[in-house]
């Protein structure tokens, strides 16, 4: 019999073992990856386009040799010489598995696109942007008076508007003689002044007068998804979001996976930079094009993200971030040529800021979430909370201000979950468990009727995402299918055929799409990388509350695509939040997104974050013996000591108890 290979795709996280020899796409097809073809595997249509990765994956348990696909055939070198290849990719249609193997599946590449949920939230914008546009009249060179374009423009820039210290890049510089020429002597300069004390730079010239607006980028840069907003510099409303999976994550999911990569393989931190910054370039192409805007007229980004992000996207080696004390290479605001991380489609000169970093955990995102929602700034006490692959808690009042990362790792997102996907039409998103039958209902993104309603037809449906995973097991719980500890209960127990014996445990089937489509269930498996995940997440806001000296807080605010679509009281049900109102739980939408938006419209933002950063406390879970005790006790749902009173005066929660192989004393009565 042909031995078999291991086999694993990211983003999705799907593995399994497939015969050598079989091709890319017949094994996404076997695992159930979401790998497109349209022109029947003939290497034509380039829609199965796949991405290796080689070395050692700990996190996958997975060494990958250069071998581990067949060679590049003729049909992938004829694809590449007449339409090309990006560097790294093969075509999944050819390309056959000879040993284990790690695959990501890029954006292009997926039949269902991801929807990140990280959207613009509404803000008004304090407008004072570092570039701004200044029509300039400059003097006809005169051979009698010898001195180059730029020095003349530079002399008509401070003595028309008062700007003086111009400088250029070479990139800028090559294209200032055609725009002078072709506006008649008369140009509309882009200039970025920064306001911290570096001389103003030219970013862009326009023949002429420009009447259009400037734009500007503003980034959230994910450890799973980065999500991107195209800005009007003048008044700063948004023309374009979207967003793409941090290609990084076939280099681990979580960013101890990715440092420990770095640490393993030679170069590996080369690889990751290279990946993340192709992604960045492909973002802003996307905004532009979306937007319909000219790439010239893109002349800022500002780039918010978590220390190790940002250290990688900066081209700097992130282990020292892995071993105490956690060193930043630096943790004060940058301000660089954007074509450094990627950005080269934009306009020549355009500028890159990232915010300034907290701590060695505590990065830009979070300081963006804290200039959004400045806790400073209020009397009452506000737990903030913005949830991803790693959860960046702040916590503070006028008095004071904390801050800690959680590393809840990826189950919020879809992954590690046995039915689970990304945020991408098809996937549950919504769940209703009948406490007395036992019977679900949900809703698919892309369809706004729930699974009971004859609206709701005959869509596919292809998994369950993080919002959905998280609903299911909070309406588990609230059904009596799920005990306090996590336990699934059998059919006998529970009183429903839903519960389904898988050895020792039990899972419960949410939706059987026979004889075609996905058997999606929740495992035992699904619901212990939940509880992993919100314990973190439980932990370090009580860790802040301890240092604080409080046991309860005014408010919380749920941020990022978690906050969004994360009701309340299924969070409150997991235990995923300390106990309060359900009225004092709001959502901020993307409040890093927020953040960088202000730091991109307003220089005044950049000084405030810039200064607030050094009163803002931080405190390190890694080290903190108090963190492992508030784990263990939040494994319990909603808590094993917390009595969670507020939430159970609105949601009783059955008492039930089960036992491995279930064995157990079933059902009891409902508190």
């Amino acid at each position: 019999m042909t031995e078999d290979a291991l086999v694993i795709f990211t983003p999705s996280g799907k593995r399994g073992r497939v015969a050598k020899g079989t091709t890319v796409l017949a094994a996404a097809r076997a695992l159930g990856v979401d790998l497109d073809s349209v022109c029947g595997g003939r290497g034509i249509c380039s829609k199965c386009q796949i991405a290796p990765g080689f070395g050692d994956f700990p996190k996958h348990g997975i060494h990958v040799s250069e071998d581990a696909l067949s060679p590049v055939n003729a049909v992938e070198e004829r694809y590449d010489r007449v339409r090309g290849l990006k560097p790294g990719r093969r075509l999944g249609c050819q390309a056959c598995i000879q040993g284990d193997v790690l695959l990501d599946v890029p954006p292009e590449s997926q039949v269902h696109r991801q929807v990140i949920r990280k959207s613009a939230s509404e803000r008004v914008m304090e407008m004072d942007p570092a570039t701004r546009p200044f029509l300039i009249t400059v003097a006809e060179p005169d051979m009698h008076e010898p001195s180059g374009d730029f020095q003349r423009l530079a002399e008509a820039l401070e003595k028309q508007w008062n700007v003086s210290g111009l400088q250029a890049d070479l990139e800028v510089l090559r294209e200032l003689q055609p725009a002078l020429r072709k506006g008649a002597w008369q140009v509309t300069a882009a200039v970025c002044d920064a306001g911290d004390g570096t001389a103003p730079r030219l970013v862009a010239t326009f023949p002429g007068y420009r009447e259009a607006p400037l734009f500007g980028l503003a980034i959230d840069l994910g450890s799973t998804t980065i999500a991107g907003h195209l800005v009007r510099l003048d008044d700063g409303s948004v023309l374009a979001s979207s967003g793409l999976m941090n290609p990084q994550i076939r280099f681990g999911e979580d960013l101890m996976s990715r440092v420990s990569y770095a640490m393993m393989n030679p170069g590996g931190d080369r690889e990751m930079t290279t990946a993340v910054r192709a992604a960045l370039g492909d973002l802003a192409q996307a905004l532009v094009t979306e937007a319909g805007v000219e790439a010239q007229a893109v002349v800022e980004a500002v780039i918010v993200c978590n220390p190790v992000m940002h250290h990688l996207l900066l081209g700097i080696d992130p282990v020292e971030l892995g071993q105490a004390p956690f060193a930043l290479a630096t943790s004060a605001a940058l301000n660089f040529p954007a074509r450094e991380i990627g950005l080269a489609a934009i306009a020549p000169g355009a500028r890159a800021y990232t915010l300034p970093l907290i701590a060695g955990h505590v990065g830009a995102d979070c300081a963006a979430v804290a200039l959004a929602e400045a806790p400073e700034a209020r009397a009452d006490l506000s737990l903030i909370v913005d949830v991803g692959t790693n959860a960046e808690i702040l916590l503070g009042n006028n008095q004071r201000v904390l801050a800690c990362s959680s590393p809840t790792g990826p189950a919020f997102e879809g992954a590690q979950i046995s039915s689970g996907q990304r945020a991408a039409p098809g996937a549950i998103e919504r769940i209703e468990i009948d406490p007395v039958t036992k019977e679900p209902r949900f809703r698919i993104i892309g369809n706004e009727h729930w699974s009971d309603d004859p609206a709701f037809g005959t869509p596919e449906i292809t998994g369950i995402c993080g919002s959905g995973i998280i609903e299911a097991v909070a309406e588990m719980r609230m059904a009596g299918i799920l005990d306090a500890s996590g336990l699934i209960g059998s059919a006998e127990q529970v009183g429903t055929e839903r519960c389904v014996a898988t050895g020792r445990t039990h899972e419960y089937l949410l939706h059987d799409g026979a004889p075609n489509g996905p058997r999606i269930t929740v495992t035992q498996g699904d619901i212990r990388a939940i509880q992993l995940a919100k314990s973190a997440l439980y932990a370090g806001a009580r860790l802040l509350m301890d240092e604080m000296g409080v046991d309860h807080v005014d408010r919380v605010v749920l941020a990022g695509a978690f906050g969004a679509h994360i009701s309340p009281k299924h969070a409150m049900v997991l235990g995923m939040i300390p106990d309060v109102p359900l009225s004092a739980v709001t959502s901020a939408g993307n409040a890093a997104g927020t953040g960088a938006r202000m730091a991109l419209c307003s220089r005044a933002a950049r000084r405030q974050i810039e200064a607030q950063v050094h009163r803002i406390t931080k405190v390190e879970t890694a080290i903190e013996p108090r963190f492992q005790e508030h784990f263990v006790a939040a494994n319990a749902i909603p808590h094993a000591t917390d009595p969670f009173a507020q939430l159970r005066a609105i949601a009783p929660l059955p008492e039930v108890s089960f036992n491995l192989g279930g064995e157990g004393s079933g059902r009891r009565r409902r508190r």
